[in-house]
């Protein structure tokens, strides 16, 4: 039952760690997203200190344990068989292993495996436990200099055009920043896409945050745009935040009044091109607006 921790060892630049026995129970254990120095003390000896370590890929995880000299078996969970797993790993948990759960950075459940397990965990009474640090999303707003007192977490954006479009049209009202995951192949798209829904807007790329070639690009959509298709290739991990949205009172009555003016000598159409285009807002939304004016009613 529980750890065999004194046979455990993490070890600092050669010197070894104190490693106490561990509760039983589920740990969510936070790991660098690429700086293998940025993971707490606290995270190094539950590793070694645990049963068993749930990776999402265990040769990732190799990457870290070895480093710091941890021995703890790893056990493969993702995406594809947790379901199959999760039964087998309760059982362990219901004995009274501790059972350590790690992604292949950052947070666990952040755009990755565990849920299911979580919660099954929490339900049949098994302690689950927080082991806090790194997260790609955290670090990215602390650098990206726009607003960061609220915020909408969107994962990992739709792959088609269309899903795409709309998820950005579903959340182009919020007052947060907005901030979502995106692989190098689909920045353009992502960044065309979200020009268009949302108006030009202030955006930040963070790019291999904490890796060798770390690099923060600060723009509007359309100059990040410009900068990113002058590129041969992009790589590396990306996360993409947007400024909120700058709707007010204020702003709708400079909508309405200029939309007013232009409907008093142009087509609807052209009358919300133009009025998009000088207040920097979505054609979408302006559009929507400029037919509610002409038709109240309706």
């Amino acid at each position: 039952m529980g750890s065999q921790s004194e046979t455990r060892r993490a070890f600092i630049d050669g010197i070894a760690l104190p490693i106490d026995r561990l509760e039983p129970g589920l740990y969510c254990v936070a790991t660098p997203i690429g700086n293998l120095q940025d993971i707490t003390i606290r995270a190094l000896k539950t590793l070694a200190a645990a049963d068993v370590i749930l990776c999402e890929d265990t040769r990732m995880t190799a990457r870290l344990t070895e480093h710091y000299g941890i021995t703890t078996p790893r056990m493969a969970y993702h995406e594809h068989n947790e379901a199959s797993r999760a039964p087998a790993i309760l059982k362990r948990l219901s004995e009274g292993q501790s059972v350590a759960l790690v992604s292949d950075a950052g947070t666990p459940l952040i755009s990755d495996p565990g849920f299911p397990l979580v919660s099954a965990a929490a339900d049949t009474g098994v302690p689950v436990f927080t082991i806090p640090g790194p997260s790609a999303v955290v670090a990215a707003l602390s650098v990206a200099g726009i607003g960061t007192d609220a915020f909408y977490f969107l994962g990992f954006l739709p792959t088609k055009e269309k899903a795409k479009a709309e998820a950005f049209q579903a959340i182009a009202a919020f007052p947060a920043t907005l901030v979502c995951y995106e692989a190098p192949t689909r920045l353009l798209n992502t960044l065309q896409t979200a020009l268009h829904e949302l108006g030009d807007r202030q955006a930040v790329v963070a790019r291999e945050l904490t890796k060798r070639f770390e690099e923060i690009a600060r723009g509007s959509l359309s100059a990040l745009l410009e900068d990113f298709s002058a590129r041969p290739k992009v790589k590396g991990e990306i996360v993409l935040l947007i400024e909120r949205s700058v709707e007010t009172k204020e702003n709708r009555e400079d909508l309405d009044g200029a939309l007013r003016s232009a409907l008093q000598a142009m087509s609807l159409k052209d009358a919300a091109d133009m009025v998009s285009t000088a207040l920097q807002l979505p054609r979408r939304d302006v559009y929507k607006r400029a037919l509610a004016l002409r038709d109240p009613n309706d």
